[in-house]
């Protein structure tokens, strides 16, 4: 503790009072969060000496882009940015045009350290702040990011990183859609061997998120949009500690648009080959009885994989027919109905079908009831080959789309309908982009790809 207060100015009060903080903390976490505050104000005075010394070292000035003459040193002026370790304050040496171009000043320092003229927040501090930003609401991210550094980060400055780096980051996304427009195969993700030998999962559902009627304008009538979801998984199987077998995803990864339908299809195409939609040894579809999602089924993934509707929606299509045909207060009903889930359960629709057919001869059935039972016979008949529950466990697939469902919620809900919240397109479709890289395990990358490095 000696030396370290040595080599620390000792004219700084504020120092000798986190060390004297340090040595009177009566607990493990007191006396970490001490030490957090004496390494963060230390990594401020060695990063704004090393600042301070490559100020001072002779620059290479560059020349004028107008009049071509070599650029002339104006002396130092102060520049301070936010960081990661706090407000950052360092002099650096400008220059300008001696010819008296109207340019302006120019720090070759700041130029090799990949700072920005107008910057002040440094690289990793936004890069923290959209990762914080893509699980929380932005007032929490920056009171989070302001305990972090120890200083004030206000909300807007996050939502403004995000939007930068959301924008930025949509070409990428766009630019694999190009490419599966143009015929061409998207890499395959690289898989453990283990995991290639796995069943492949994929299905898609819609969830209403709260939109701004204009933007840019609070006011006005929430109007509610669709927001398609994809999610392709990998079935693995695992033993509880009861000994049962369940199935549990693998390698989850997810796709999403604001917009009708036609716009989820190149992109959950592309994802699926990415993911080895033609390599992997079995695939399936699994999906509740939504025609967007079953037409986006047939269109595009019906040679690849075997749609299997979601057992659990096709019970309660059951259910309202029964009820429809024989009062669902009655035991007659709640009778006829197991038998039938039973069938469908097992793989046997056909006997469930001509139920329902003989139901729309019984006389004195009303209007409503009679429409109900074409709805729901509709709904079993379309879905007929798509509806074998035996042989679908008995391969280790699930009887539901809790996957897709759960999907939805995980990356939509929990992030875009909190209470009061209310988007405009364009920043929905900027934070998006960057959730949907950090659920498929790829933000750091697009990060990267999307920002300047900065020390």
């Amino acid at each position: 503790m000696l030396c370290l207060r040595d080599s620390i100015r000792e004219d700084d009060p504020s120092v000798q009072r986190l060390l004297r903080a340090m040595e009177d903390a009566g607990s493990l976490a007191a006396l970490l969060l001490a030490a957090w505050q004496v390494a963060r104000v230390l990594a401020v005075h060695l990063v704004e000496a090393v600042l301070a010394a490559r100020a001072c070292r002779p620059p290479a000035w560059p020349r004028c882009p107008t009049c071509g003459a070599s650029l002339r040193s104006k002396g130092f002026a102060p520049r301070q940015i936010t960081s990661l370790v706090g407000p950052l304050q360092w002099p650096r040496r400008v220059g300008r045009c001696p010819q008296g171009c109207a340019l302006p000043q120019v720090a070759p320092v700041e130029e090799a350290l990949g700072v920005q003229p107008h910057q002040r927040t440094s690289g990793a501090l936004q890069y923290l702040g959209c990762a914080v930003a893509v699980c929380v609401p932005f007032a929490t991210a920056a009171r989070l990011l302001g305990w972090y550094c120890g200083g004030v980060v206000s909300p807007r400055a996050v939502w403004c990183w995000v939007q930068a780096a959301g924008h930025q980051a949509m070409p990428h996304v766009q630019e694999d859609v190009d490419t599966v427009a143009r015929g061409h195969v998207l890499t395959p993700e690289p898989l453990a061997a283990e995991r290639t030998a796995l069943p492949l999962a994929l299905g898609a559902a819609g969830v209403m998120v709260p939109f701004r009627p204009q933007a840019g304008a609070p006011t006005g009538k929430t109007r509610w949009r669709e927001i398609k979801v994809g999610v392709l998984a990998r079935l693995g199987q695992h033993r509880t500690r009861l000994g049962q077998v369940v199935t549990r995803l693998q390698h989850r990864r997810l796709v999403a648009v604001l917009g009708d339908y036609d716009a989820l299809p190149p992109r959950l195409w592309g994802e699926a080959v990415r993911q080895g939609l033609l390599t992997a040894p079995q695939v399936g579809w699994l999906s509740d009885g939504g025609r967007g999602v079953w037409c986006l089924f047939e269109a595009r993934f019906a040679c690849h994989a075997t749609g299997i509707l979601d057992f659990y929606h096709a019970a309660q299509h059951l259910w309202k027919g029964a009820a429809a045909w024989l009062d669902g207060r009655t035991t007659q009903a709640r009778r006829w109905f197991g038998w039938a889930r039973h069938r469908l359960r097992h793989g046997r629709p056909d006997g469930v079908l001509a139920d329902l057919a003989e139901a729309f001869e019984v006389e004195g059935l009303p209007a409503t009831a009679r429409d109900t039972l074409r709805t729901v016979y509709a709904y079993l008949a379309r879905h007929r080959e798509h509806r074998n529950s035996a042989m679908y466990k008995a391969l280790g697939w699930p009887l539901g789309s809790g996957m897709v469902e759960r999907a939805c919620k995980w990356l939509i809900q929990q992030r875009f309908k909190g209470v009061g919240m209310r988007w405009s397109a364009d920043g929905f479709n900027h934070l998006l982009h960057l959730r949907l890289a950090w659920v498929n395990g790829r933000f750091e990358t697009l990060f990267v790809l999307s920002r300047s490095p900065n020390p």
